[in-house]
């Protein structure tokens, strides 16, 4: 992927540390929160100046790709108008004690992503990084071509969006395993964050474990 600008609704942990690994990685980032750009200064100030403040709208509509990295319970808030045609990463997990108990996810009807991708209409949403640590996001970064190298599960319904989502996780330093469709992306367990960190073998191997269990 060439220079990009990467949208980020949500400047919590996550957002923060994705921003500067895109940066660090040659691009550009516009971040958003709830409480309004006045509030996002001093991020932006430690960010530089390949960074700039917005509205969540602003930050959708400015994304070649855009990182949604908020509470769950807060999916209803997203603007849906300036995602329209865009490639959205959802880095969200439901977590019934911060989000309140969902039914339709709780009997495995559903799952957040998808709600997520029902939210957006004509949006192309793949599920990356809700297996992984924040901190880890820095820690685990390494070149391409490394051994071993930490590989991230992704799941999309877009084979395009897919492929553009692989190329970003490539350039901030770690491999990607594709586990399947939205769907199919139930399967990856924000519990894995706290287990090993694996590379692609040991991690596709898992997975499909998992679609075998």
């Amino acid at each position: 992927m060439t220079m990009a600008v990467i949208g980020f609704i949500g400047s919590g942990n996550i957002g923060q540390v994705l921003a500067r690994q895109a940066i660090a990685s040659g691009h550009d980032v516009v971040m958003s929160n709830s409480r309004g750009p006045h509030t996002l200064s001093r991020l932006i100030d430690a960010l530089g100046p390949r960074a700039r403040a917005a509205t969540s709208e602003q930050a959708g509509a400015a994304g070649d790709l855009v990182v949604v990295a908020i509470p769950f319970r807060s999916v209803p808030e997203i603007p849906v108008q300036p995602l329209a045609g865009k490639i959205v990463i959802d880095a969200n997990n439901y977590y019934a004690p911060r989000d309140g108990q969902n039914p339709a996810i709780d009997d495995g009807d559903t799952a957040a992503s998808e709600m997520l991708a029902a939210r957006l209409p004509g949006t192309r949403v793949v599920k990356a990084f809700n297996a992984i640590k924040a901190a880890e996001i820095v820690e685990h970064s390494r070149p391409s071509g490394t051994v071993r190298r930490r590989a991230i599960p992704i799941a999309g319904d877009d084979d395009d969006a897919k492929r553009a989502v692989t190329e970003f996780i490539d350039q901030i330093g770690f491999d990607v395993v594709d586990v399947g469709s939205l769907v199919d992306g139930r399967r990856i367990d924000p519990r894995d964050a706290w287990g090993p960190a694996l590379d692609a073998d040991a991690l596709g191997a898992a997975m499909a474990a998992r679609r075998q269990g």
